[in-house]
């Protein structure tokens, strides 16, 4: 077969890949070295390559449709990816930056564009629908250095979302007038339609998907599921009047709480899309872009000039503005600016549309268009000035808070490396159980966790090495999947409790988890056995858990506080760590507890999450509580040993409720570290004149019992 690589443009799908490809590898590489966004070289790539430039490959059907997977892949990840609980908590915040930058764009543009450049009323306001556009094109910046969570970029995405909903709004608007359809049934179809597309999204995908994940648990089945969820969502919306980046954005608030960021499939969406779609979309933006457009005359040169200053004026207006009204950070003004600055998707599309639109024809029977080239072409240079301010505004701003956070966390926490065990029994749930550990895991710090599997008979026997060995490696690979080392030790002991107690002293383990069989009761005579050998023979926090389904598929926690909870040792060491799974997955939790620990939670830890409080006087209670069991959720309660502060009687009664009155409910019993080599933020909120009274009353109504 023969290939002329001299006959441009190249139409060989293997040679167009391998640009492609090579691009993708090489540009990152050369601009992060010169210290310039890798976002912008992978645009100027697409100038070089394309017609406008070298015109290696032509913009043909297969790079429109990986740019436009790419597009919508870049909207999804941000729904993803954002904290839902702060999302809700600043949506005051995001609606009046919302509002600022609708209005602002629209007040500056319209009257220039209608009694300057003397464009009719439609066109204007169509134009104004451009500059209040925008894409978060610079996204995977912020989501790179792990600041997505940050009260800025919340912000920005909320306006993100009303902004492009206004300005396809004013297209819709804008479309139907052209066409005489604007009428009272138009508005009332479009509302319609609307409700039916979110109702769709946000109530029937959720269902679906939750039981998905609980009957599937195959990594390319699930990941096939994301991706057909994305696309059908953007198609809905498509039905509903709106532009797909709308549905594929909705698609990642509706998965946002079944997709933990911890787990292998959100490594598994995120590793994609920043490896191969988003790279593709910023190479089809341009490809897009003709410089020479500024060179055809002195009226697109002006009318480009012009749109360039609005386009970036006006969001900086915008978050200046909002950064001062809502007493934000220097850094989170620019940051907001750096992630609504950029002009791609909604921009275009309006362009196109607006170009498309034959209002009349000259005397030489040229068509007159709504929008016309100057202002097409105004468009496709402004992507590339706006495409190229924000990426530089976004990597400075992010890149100061990312590394201001890391001082504070520095600051707070000292960086202490935190040692986990999971015990691994069972190739049935030990995917389950290593997904809760890594879900209560904190990125910032450093940690360390190993997966242990004990031989205690037939150690010369192959097949139950081979068990063993298959084992840890595929617990390996589950955990790798999810960007988690995970350190195996195969060990050989006369019993499983002496193995897990010698292990935990060699590896200074601070948490352990272990699971119990779906078949298996926690009152078993060898679990319960075990479960007293290693509260008696060890001091780290214990972790034992029973879960009927996948983490992700979980919607509510229920939290239990014995009275005095607050001061064992490594209680906030433990509370941190279950906080960490609800922050991971998004999901609300109710915490059961008396006056005083609920007050301590309050002053103490600012109740951290999507959380709410009930008070719970007597631990001996805790039926009650099953009226709050719903399907898909988990209890998790704290227990002491016996020469714990928290210690109660009652708490054996407990232990026994669980297999009788909540047989099928997910559970995790938590045991604190109640050494003296709790960490020292545990020891700082820990008050010991408070704690010896408590025991000396203790002791005191102990001793009066014994006597009588």
């Amino acid at each position: 077969m023969h290939i002329d690589i001299f006959h441009l443009p190249w139409q060989e799908p293997v040679l167009v890949f391998v640009l492609i490809l090579f691009i993708i590898l090489i540009v990152p590489i050369i601009f992060e070295k010169i210290n310039i966004p890798s976002i912008i070289g992978l645009i100027l790539a697409g100038i070089l390559i394309g017609e406008h430039g070298f015109e290696l490959i032509s913009r043909d059907s297969s790079i429109e449709l990986f740019g436009t997977v790419g597009l919508l892949y870049l909207m999804f990840i941000a729904g993803l990816e954002i904290d839902l609980n702060e999302f809700i908590k600043n949506k005051t915040k995001g609606i009046i930056f919302g509002l600022l930058t609708v209005l602002i764009p629209l007040t500056i543009s319209i009257p220039i564009f209608y009694f300057f450049f003397e464009y009719n009323l439609n066109a204007a306001f169509l134009i104004g629908a451009i500059f209040v556009s925008h894409t978060l094109v610079t996204y995977p910046l912020v989501s790179k250095l792990g600041i997505s969570k940050n009260a800025a970029v919340n912000i920005s995405i909320a306006g993100t979302l009303i902004a492009d909903v206004m300005a396809l709004l004013i297209l819709a608007v804008i479309s139907n007038n052209m066409a005489g359809d604007v009428e009272l049934m138009f508005w009332f179809k479009f509302v319609i339609s609307i409700l039916l597309f979110g109702f769709v999204v946000f109530f029937i995908f959720p269902i679906i998907s939750r039981w998905f994940f609980k009957k599937y648990s195959d990594n390319i089945l699930q990941y096939i599921y994301v991706l057909t969820i994305v696309f059908v969502s953007a198609f809905l919306a498509m039905l509903a009047g709106l532009e797909p980046i709308i549905g594929a954005f909705f698609a990642g608030l509706s998965l946002n709480r079944l997709i933990p960021h911890t787990s292998p499939l959100m490594n598994r969406v995120e590793f994609i899309g920043s490896a191969i779609f988003i790279p593709f979309f910023l190479i089809g933006v341009g490809m897009l872009i003709n410089y020479n457009v500024l060179f055809s005359s002195i009226d697109a040169l002006l009318i480009t000039l012009v749109m360039a200053i609005i386009a970036v004026g006006s969001k900086y207006l915008a978050a200046i503005l909002t950064r001062r009204v809502l007493k934000l950070s220097k850094q989170q003004g620019l940051l907001i600016f750096g992630l609504t600055n950029s002009r791609v998707a909604a921009a275009l599309a309006i362009a196109l549309i607006g170009y498309d639109i034959i209002i009349g024809q000259t005397t030489t029977g040229d068509p007159i268009r709504l929008l016309d080239e100057n202002i097409f072409n105004g468009v496709i240079i402004i992507i590339l000035i706006t495409s190229t301010i924000s990426s530089f505004a976004t990597q400075k701003s992010a890149f100061k808070i990312a590394k201001d956070d890391l001082m504070k966390e520095n600051y707070k926490e000292g960086l202490p490396t935190e040692n986990t065990l999971i015990g691994l029994a069972n190739i049935d749930t030990a995917e389950n159980l290593i997904q809760l550990a890594i879900s209560t895991v904190d990125k910032k710090k450093n940690n360390r966790i190993f997966g242990l599997h004990i031989i205690t008979e037939d150690k010369e026997n192959p097949e139950t090495v081979n068990k063993a060995t298959k084992l840890i490696d595929n617990s390996k690979k589950y955990a790798a999947s999810a960007d988690v080392e995970l350190n195996p030790i195969i060990r050989y002991d006369l019993n499983i409790t002496s193995g897990i107690i010698n292990t935990i002293k060699e590896q200074n383990i601070q948490h352990f988890f272990i699971g119990v069989h779906q078949k298996t009761s926690i009152m078993g005579s060898f679990f319960g056995n075990l479960t007293s050998d290693l509260l008696k023979r060890s001091e780290s926090a214990i972790y034992i858990s029973k879960l009927h389904q996948p983490i992700n598929t979980i919607k509510k926690y229920i939290i239990i506080l014995p009275p005095y909870a607050e001061l064992e040792p490594g209680f906030i060491d433990w509370y941190k760590r279950v906080v960490q799974i609800t922050i991971n997955t998004g999901n609300r939790f109710v915490i059961y507890a008396n006056k005083e620990t609920i007050s301590f939670l309050h002053q103490k830890l600012k109740l951290k999450g999507n959380c709410s409080h009930k008070i719970l006087d007597d631990y001996d209670d805790i039926l009650i509580i099953s009226a709050e069991v719903i399907p898909n959720s988990m209890l998790i309660i704290s227990l002491a040993r016996e020469n714990g502060i928290s210690y109660h009687k009652s708490m054996d009664r407990v232990i026994t409720y669980l297999p009788k009155y909540f047989k099928k409910t997910n559970y995790m019993l938590v045991y604190p570290n109640n050494s003296n080599e709790a960490s020292e933020e545990s020891k700082i909120y820990s008050d010991t004149s408070l704690k010896d009274n408590v025991l000396n009353i203790k002791d005191t109504i102990e001793h009066i019992f014994k006597k009588q």
